[in-house]
C-alpha cells in the first residue's frame, strides 16, 4: 500500500497542538492531581455479591446515610459491587460497612482488605522511578542504535504520550491505580516501537535518497511506514475497546489509559519525532558520519 501524504504540512499546527496538550496536563497535574487510588492512598476494599440487581449510586447513597464515605463501583455484573473506603476511616471499615449493609441488604461477601498507606506510598515512589528509569533506558538504547539526535526525539515523543494520558485522567477525574500504572509501562513500550521503526526508516531514506533534503526524507518514511502503523495501531484498538466495553469495572481504567496512549503515541511518532528531528536539523551527514566511524571502529 502506497501512500503519499504531506505530513509535514500540517507540523506545526501539530507542534501547537502538543504544546497545548501539555501545558494543560501539567497544569491540571499540577492544580488537581490525580486521583489516587488505594493500591497508592491505602485504605479498605469490600467486595459484596447481591441477590438482586442493584445500582452503584443508591448504595453510595445508603452508606452515606449511615456516615460511610466511601466509593461505589459495579464489578463484574449488575449485582457485584466493589466499595473502597479511604485511608482517613479506620481498619475496621470492612466490618462498619458489612453490617451496615446487612440492615437493609441481602448479599455475599466475597472479600475484602487493607492496604497501609506506606505501602500505597511506597508502590507511588517506585512506580514513579520506574516510569523515568524506563525513559533513561529507552534514551541510552536509541542513542546507540540509531543518533542522539533520534534519542532526544524518542524521549520527547515518550514524555508527551505518558503526561497526556496522565493529565486526561487528572481532567476526568479517573482513578489511577497499579493497572493504569502497568498501561503507562504498556504505552511506553508500544510508543517506543513505534517510534523506532519510523527511525529506522528515516535513517534508512537519509542513506538512500541522499539528494532529498531532511523534510522530503522524513515524509517519505512517513509515508513508508503509515500502511504498518495504521494495521498495528487498528488491530490494537480493537484488543483494547473490547476490554474497555467486556472487560468489567476491574480492567477498564486499563483499557482507557491504553486506548488513549496508543492513539496518542501513534500521533506522536509522526509529528513529535519528526519536529523534534527537524528542529535539530537532522540531515544526511549525521548518519553518513556515524556510518564512517562504525567502520572505522572495526577495522583491525
Amino acid at each position: 500500500m502506497n501512500f503519499n501524504l504531506d505530513f509535514l504540512r500540517f507540523r506545526f499546527i501539530a507542534l501547537v497542538v502538543s504544546v497545548s496538550f501539555i501545558l494543560v496536563s501539567f497544569a491540571t497535574i499540577s492544580i488537581q492531581q490525580l486521583q489516587l487510588g488505594l493500591d497508592f492512598t491505602g485504605g479498605t476494599l469490600v467486595e459484596v455479591g447481591f441477590t438482586e440487581t442493584v445500582d452503584p449510586e443508591e448504595i453510595r447513597t445508603y452508606l452515606e446515610g449511615n456516615q460511610i464515605d466511601a466509593l461505589v463501583q459495579a464489578f463484574g455484573s449488575d449485582k457485584d459491587l466493589l466499595i473502597k473506603i479511604p485511608s482517613s476511616e479506620n481498619i475496621e471499615n470492612a466490618n462498619i460497612v458489612i453490617d451496615s449493609l446487612k440492615e437493609q441488604y441481602s448479599f455475599q461477601l466475597r472479600r475484602s482488605g487493607f492496604v497501609g498507606p506506606q505501602v500505597g506510598g511506597e508502590l507511588r515512589d517506585q512506580g514513579g522511578l520506574g516510569l523515568l528509569a524506563a525513559l533513561l533506558v529507552m534514551m541510552i538504547y536509541i542513542m546507540f542504535r540509531f543518533q542522539y539526535k533520534f534519542a532526544i526525539g524518542a524521549v520527547v515523543a515518550l514524555f508527551h504520550d505518558v503526561l497526556i494520558v496522565l493529565g486526561i485522567f487528572s481532567i476526568f477525574r479517573l482513578e489511577f491505580d497499579l493497572s493504569v500504572l502497568a498501561a503507562l509501562m504498556a504505552v511506553i513500550g508500544y510508543s517506543l516501537n513505534d517510534t523506532i521503526v519510523v527511525s529506522d526508516r528515516i535513517r534508512e531514506n537519509f542513506r538512500a535518497k541522499r539528494k532529498l533534503n531532511s523534510e522530503q526524507v522524513i515524509n517519505r518514511s512517513l509515508n513508508n511506514t503509515l500502511g504498518r502503523t495504521l494495521i498495528t495501531s487498528l488491530t490494537t484498538l480493537l484488543v483494547l475497546f473490547s476490554l474497555l466495553f467486556l472487560g468489567g469495572e476491574i480492567i477498564r481504567n486499563f483499557a482507557i489509559a491504553l486506548s488513549i496512549g496508543v492513539v496518542v503515541g501513534t500521533y506522536s511518532s509522526i509529528y513529535v519525532l519528526t519536529n523534534v528531528l527537524l528542529s535539530m536539523k537532522i540531515s544526511a551527514d549525521d548518519l553518513a558520519e556515524r556510518t564512517k566511524e562504525s567502520f572505522d571502529d572495526g577495522m583491525p
